[in-house]
């Protein structure tokens, strides 16, 4: 029997089981992503179903045998986030990376610590915002925990540090490449014809997570989609559609 008590958790994903319950997949600080049955919560009358919902702080208890438990005890601490629109869609994104990258058990305080300030950080947004920089910063730290952190900061054959006005093949596995200064004239040919070209501006802004310019923003999203495509294999992500 596996008993988990008091555990600072949010919902990822929910769905319906049997009349009146839901299967509820949690993110838990000390244990990571795990599955539990919370029963009779969609009985009409139930306090729980303002409660038991995304992006709400949570402090549970459940037990049980298997990587199914059963939820014993939920209460909200903390404060709420406040998303709407493309805030609300972003913060959906966070939850179907974790839904599809992480594996049940498999816990890291750090990851967790990461996603609480990403949706403290989308809720100070103003309507309009989608949160990119926040979603590239949290999309950094996921692949440092599964264990394929960036390496942004120093060329990789030589080691030199990356200089801003360079341009650099990127490979996610390795890091970044120098391109020869031959090819460097044309920036926007090689724009156009390898999506894994960069000014060391943009790998230097992603390394020190100062994305505050236009360009920077682009690159780097264009920098993790890349980097994340291996992991999340060619099922889409409906969240990156409605984005």
């Amino acid at each position: 029997m596996q008993r988990i008590e008091f555990q600072p958790a949010y919902i990822l994903h929910r769905r319906p089981y049997r009349e009146t319950s839901q299967i509820l997949e949690l993110f838990c600080r000390d244990y990571g992503r795990i599955g539990v049955v919370a029963k009779g919560i969609r009985r009409p009358k139930s306090p729980a179903k303002g409660l038991l919902q995304p992006f709400i702080p949570l402090l549970i208890s459940c037990c049980g045998k298997g990587e199914l438990l059963t939820l014993t005890h939920f209460d909200s601490v903390g404060v709420w986030p406040f998303l709407m629109g493309r805030r609300l869609v972003s913060a959906f994104y966070l939850n179907e990376l974790l839904m599809r990258l992480l594996y049940r058990f498999d816990a890291n305080p750090d990851l967790f610590q990461s996603y609480d300030t990403a949706l403290i950080e989308l809720g100070k947004l103003n309507l309009v915002a989608d949160g990119q920089a926040v979603l590239r910063i949290f999309e950094k730290s996921l692949l440092k925990t599964l264990g394929y952190e960036l390496q942004l900061g120093k060329e990789v054959e030589t080691g030199h540090v990356i200089e801003a006005e360079d341009l650099y093949h990127f490979d996610p596995a390795l890091g970044p490449k120098l391109v020869p200064a031959a090819y460097s004239y044309n920036e926007d040919k090689y724009h156009h014809q390898s999506n894994v070209i960069f000014k060391g501006k943009s790998l230097l802004a992603l390394d020190q997570e100062q994305l505050t310019e236009g360009w920077a923003l682009s690159d780097a999203k264009r920098l993790m989609r890349q980097a994340l495509a291996p992991h999340l294999g060619v099922r889409p992500l409906e969240s990156r559609r409605l984005l």
